[in-house]
């Protein structure tokens, strides 16, 4: 890690950290070059750092060397630093998600295993977060070392069009690294490839402006090779049109199959009662006509879509109170033993803290 400069503290002068436990998530696929690398990194960010924290590393399903580094650090550095291991690849926003079930913080951090992301931005962030009573704190990688065309421009794409269907105004929907309050990020459940849109998922439990942005450093890859292409733009595309109708009708989808039902339907039958006309006052033949089959269509259809809202209606009640299933399978672990598992700061450090905030 002595390719990148240890930067001087973020935190203002002499700021003192509110009293908190700090959750550091990190879902890796792949990278068991940087496993090491990054654990050192993460232990000189947090060296000063004045309250406990812990490290959960998620292997996801890896074919190369990575759980058994993640197996090997785990051990060379103790209880605090712990491993997560899914039986196969389930993709990063399960492997998140298998992160943050097992992270134990009031305070939760994300960032991806690549070493793009830096761990030293991440006390300021917290600062931010507990000072400014916010829920989320997302990282934004004004500076991006990744090319213009195949990643920075579609990135800018995307993030624009996720803030207009949202309404969530974030300059950087995709870095990996946010801080979140743990009693938020925990009453929502992720699925899919939905962890681009967090904060997104995060507004329908809290108010966007309990939501911020922060600038956060980027870093070049080193080692391995990025998991990510420009196809993912496509499944970006689904996804938000998943994640627009989740946020305006999921406790009402009948409203929305409803809707277009009933647009169908009121057609149709201006169709149809068009052509009655014609055949009854008028003597003419509407046996051959287009229209006759245009509006038939569209009233079988306005009939489908409702009654597709009444099921919808059903299955989302059901949805909402039956237990969710998880999105993953994990390796079963040991539970670390009662006030074990954590990285206490030393003495000096921990004289000097700020009453817990309520």
């Amino acid at each position: 890690m002595d390719m990148l400069p240890i930067p001087q503290s973020g935190l203002p002068a002499g700021a003192v950290m509110p009293e908190h436990q700090l959750s550091i998530v990190i879902p890796m696929y792949n990278e068991a070059d940087n496993v090491e690398p990054l654990i050192v990194r993460i232990h000189q960010a947090m060296e000063n750092y004045s309250q406990p924290w812990e490290v959960v590393l998620v292997d996801d399903g890896s074919t190369d060397a990575t759980p058994n580094e993640i197996r090997r650090l785990a051990a060379e550095y103790g209880a605090h630093v712990h491993a997560v291991e899914l039986v196969r690849n389930f993709k990063q926003t399960a492997a998140m998600q298998a992160g943050l079930d097992a992270a134990r913080g009031d305070v939760v951090a994300t960032l991806d295993g690549d070493l793009q992301n830096d761990p030293f931005d991440i006390p300021r962030m917290v600062y931010r977060l507990l000072t400014e009573d916010l829920d989320l704190v997302a990282g934004w990688r004004k500076n991006r070392q990744e090319g213009f065309w195949m990643r920075r421009l579609p990135s800018r794409i995307a993030n624009s069009l996720i803030a207009r269907v949202t309404g969530v105004r974030l300059k950087d929907y995709g870095c990996s690294l946010k801080v979140f309050r743990g009693s938020v990020i925990r009453s929502v459940r992720l699925y899919g490839e939905m962890h681009r849109f967090i904060p997104a998922w995060l507004a329908t439990v809290t108010t966007p402006r309990r939501i911020a942005q922060e600038v956060v450093t980027h870093h070049a890859r080193i080692h391995g090779q990025s998991k990510y292409g420009i196809s993912r733009t496509f499944r970006v595309v689904l996804d938000l049109v998943f994640m627009f109708f989740f946020m305006r009708y999921r406790t009402r989808p009948g409203h929305f199959f409803g809707g277009i039902g009933i647009v169908f339907g009121v057609l149709g039958s201006l169709i149809l009662a068009y052509l009655f006309s014609l055949k009854v006052f008028f003597g003419q033949d509407i046996g051959t006509r287009p229209m006759l089959f245009t509006g038939f269509f569209l009233v079988i259809a306005g009939l489908q879509m409702v009654t597709s809202g009444v099921l919808a209606e059903m299955l989302s009640r059901v949805y909402l109170e039956a237990n969710v299933s998880l999105a993953y399978v994990a390796r079963p672990q040991p539970a670390p033993g009662e006030g074990d598992g954590w990285r206490w700061p030393s003495p000096p450090a921990q004289a000097k803290k700020a009453p817990r905030r309520k």
